[in-house]
């Protein structure tokens, strides 16, 4: 455990992980820096909590003396590690760590880390769901939207720590272990930060990188890239599969979910009754059974939780009908990958939202989906130019610019039995704080085209 009373640490960005660390550090006697490139008035909801517990802000810029004479220096994820500042900072040897490497050195109890391009937030949200309904101690956050570090103050050698981890949070790890670590699948994502497909998939690798044979590694069998992962860990491999069955872990045989440890099969549920629909929810369950079942958690347990769960905000989330046309928010949807598994959950008549800020994607790949399952894309957001010359001979194509005439237009040309689907393959950050915020504001408009009143917004799944 790190000592932190009366030390000097600086903490590098101030999203929700780095105004989360900065007031754990001060609880702890630290003597804490703020540091944000942003402005003050772009910061003005996040600082006065901190001058309140007596911590120093800087905004605007890095100044150079502020990352001077530092004991430790802890990044948000949303900085780059290769920052100058923090290439300085390590030649001087000055320790640099990430909020979730912080966070493990205070949370006393066994970690599920669950990393991947897509799925990350459905399978951390259904595993902490099935480790409650089991009876364990159980908190969740990391990525999902609760910094690991404010579980700290809550935890106890009891509690199972459920962690979503994004490339840009392992970057930053130097002891971080989890007892089970899952890799949902890796497809090109974050090209603008990683640079190259291999420097992404070895930062997804580095969840491994402190485990032991007594730990678990939860693999996709069916992704190639995560197979070859297989050989960069000393844990236990246990393996999902939709489509085969598999040695050790879940797999699907005639129509059930099943978990097989060293031999015994253990029969889970019904594939039919799993309540959200999509192939890539398929393994998304697998996974999360999987890991649960590593946790001891009996079948019946995770088949009722896996029964009651609803899809996550953000994620395929069925907002409203208006007019006969169904409106679905998948602003989670933040790269191509998971833009194509959105459009593989309607078989047709789809009008499709898409752009935001660029990640060095290559939207050529949607080709074909939209050729057979768009009426229509329209483009937003800085991204907009390169969309339109990587997509213009699959589908129409109307520029929009903003989500807010996207949806505008498309509910103009939408005709009874389409649908209205936002999913941007992009980061939000161009126009939107995140992509909450851009989901929030697309369920906004969809409520605003009739009223309220004449929208109608039962629960439901996209039927394939």
């Amino acid at each position: 455990m790190i000592e932190l009373n009366n030390k000097r640490v600086l903490v590098v960005g101030l999203g929700r992980s780095g105004v989360a660390s900065a007031l754990f550090l001060k609880s702890r006697g630290a003597r804490v820096t703020v540091s944000d490139a942003k402005s003050e008035d772009q910061l003005r909801e996040q600082i006065p909590a901190l001058l309140d517990a007596g911590i120093a802000v800087e905004t605007g810029a890095h100044g150079e003396r502020t990352f001077q004479n530092q004991d430790l220096i802890v990044v948000s994820p949303g900085v780059p590690v290769d920052a100058e500042p923090l290439v300085q900072a390590r030649a001087l040897g000055q320790p640099v760590i990430g909020e979730i490497e912080l966070a493990s050195q205070f949370l006393p109890g066994p970690i599920v880390a669950i990393t991947g391009s897509n799925g990350k937030t459905t399978t951390t949200t259904l595993v902490g769901e099935i480790l409650i309904a089991s009876g364990l101690k159980t908190l969740v956050g990391g990525n999902i939207g609760t910094a690991a570090i404010s579980l700290a103050d809550k935890a106890t050698s009891e509690t199972v720590i459920v962690l979503e981890v994004s490339s840009f949070q392992l970057e930053t790890i130097n002891t971080f272990r989890p007892k089970i670590a899952v890799v949902l699948n890796v497809t090109p994502d974050h090209l603008d930060r990683h640079r190259t497909f291999a420097a992404y998939v070895d930062a997804k690798a580095r969840i491994f990188e402190n485990q032991q044979p007594d730990d678990f590694a939860v693999l996709n069998a069916d992704d190639p890239t995560t197979v070859e992962l297989a050989g960069r860990t000393r844990a236990q491999v246990f393996w999902f599969s939709r489509k085969a069955e598999v040695e050790s872990g879940a797999f699907v045989r005639d129509g059930q979910v099943t978990f097989r440890r060293n031999g015994p099969e253990h029969p889970v549920m019904p594939v039919s009754e799993i309540p959200l629909k999509g192939s890539h929810n398929l393994e998304n369950v697998l996974a999360a059974a999987c890991a649960s079942a590593l946790m001891g958690c009996a079948s019946e347990k995770i088949c009722a939780a896996i029964r009651n769960f609803k899809a996550v905000e953000h994620r395929l989330e069925y907002v409203a009908t208006v007019r006969g046309v169904e409106y679905y928010n998948d602003s989670k949807a933040t790269n191509v990958d998971a833009t194509i598994k959105a459009l593989e959950s309607f078989p047709a008549n789809i009008h499709l939202i898409l752009g935001g800020k660029d990640k060095g994607s290559d939207y050529t790949v949607l080709n074909d989906l939209l050729r057979q399952r768009v009426k229509s894309a329209y483009t937003i957001g800085a991204a907009a130019e390169k969309i339109q010359s990587h997509i213009k001979s699959a589908t129409q194509i109307v520029s929009s610019g903003t989500i807010a005439l996207a949806v505008k237009q498309a509910a103009a040309a939408a005709l009874p039995g389409d649908v209205v689907l936002l999913a941007p393959a992009c980061a939000s950050f161009d126009q939107f704080q995140n992509y909450e915020h851009r989901g929030r504001a697309f369920k906004q408009l969809v409520r605003e085209l009739a009223g309220i009143s004449n929208v109608s917004s039962p629960s439901r799944e996209p039927q394939k």
